[in-house]
């Protein structure tokens, strides 16, 4: 069945959301190691003033967090997380979709909790700021929240049969 289109872009917001983050993550990478090692030689050896990039480590930071915690909800759909399936494929369907779905349920208490402790965080350190950038810090932790939200919505939205993961057999 396809959704709707409004649905559909919807449901590749994280996506996008994650390339973009990715695409930012690397140009900041290859800008920290160019002004590093390329831009530092040269006013070195040019005795110009020297180039501040102390933003490259802020920024990779803040990269990192979104980027892991929105992925780890995408991956619930995608699943592409790590399993392990030592003994459940040896049982019967109808005991590998309760498992499947018990898992599920886990997931999402999990992403819930991390949800709450993430605003909890996100709150306490709403009135500092990053040393270099001076970004509120809550925005960092609140990564968490948004993370944890989407790893509670999908692992709900599966336990209760309404998200289908890419690759999982319909029974």
């Amino acid at each position: 069945m396809a959704l709707p289109r409004g649905r559909r872009a919807l449901a590749a917001l994280p996506r996008i959301v994650l390339a973009v983050i990715l695409l930012v993550a690397i140009v900041d990478m290859l800008l920290g190691v160019l002004l590093r090692y390329v831009v530092v030689e040269i006013t070195d050896y040019f005795d110009w003033p020297s180039v501040s990039f102390f933003w490259v480590e802020e920024v990779g930071e803040f990269a990192l967090c979104w980027l892991t915690l929105i992925g780890a909800a995408v991956a619930i759909l995608e699943r592409t997380h790590f399993a392990l399936a030592v003994l459940t494929h040896r049982l019967p369907e109808r005991a590998q979709r309760v498992i499947e779905r018990v898992n599920h349920l886990l997931i999402a208490g999990f992403g819930l909790l991390a949800a709450f402790y993430g605003w909890k965080l996100s709150l306490l350190n709403d009135t500092l700021v990053s040393p270099g950038l001076e970004i509120n810090l809550g925005l960092l932790y609140f990564s968490t929240v948004v993370g944890g939200g989407l790893i509670a919505f999908y692992g709900l939205g599966v336990a209760l049969g309404l998200l289908q993961p890419r690759g999982l057999r319909v029974h």
